[in-house]
């Protein structure tokens, strides 16, 4: 079995892919015994954080999220705390 990686990187994906592999990260983090994990959307523009966030607000196995710190991306990066 494949063990998940504590991050996903979005960079050049469009909104729709991103939450897509966003959704499928967090259900494989998750069954994988992960508990906190990061989602790198980039800086860019803005609208890819702002669709991740809105996304992650309302999915059933995020707990918390919040901007990353410096060491795993910054304003680029959600931290995102799991549960159930």
């Amino acid at each position: 079995m494949n063990v998940p990686r504590e991050e996903l990187d979005l960079h050049r994906m469009t909104v729709d892919e991103a939450l897509l592999r966003v959704d499928e990260f967090l259900y494989q983090a998750f069954r994988a015994g992960m508990y906190r994990v990061w989602v790198i959307h980039g800086k860019g523009s803005g609208t890819l954080r702002q669709e991740v966030r809105r996304y992650l607000s309302g999915h059933p196995l995020v707990r918390r999220y919040g901007t990353a710190d410096r060491y795993h991306g910054g304003v680029g990066a959600c931290e995102v705390d799991l549960g159930d």
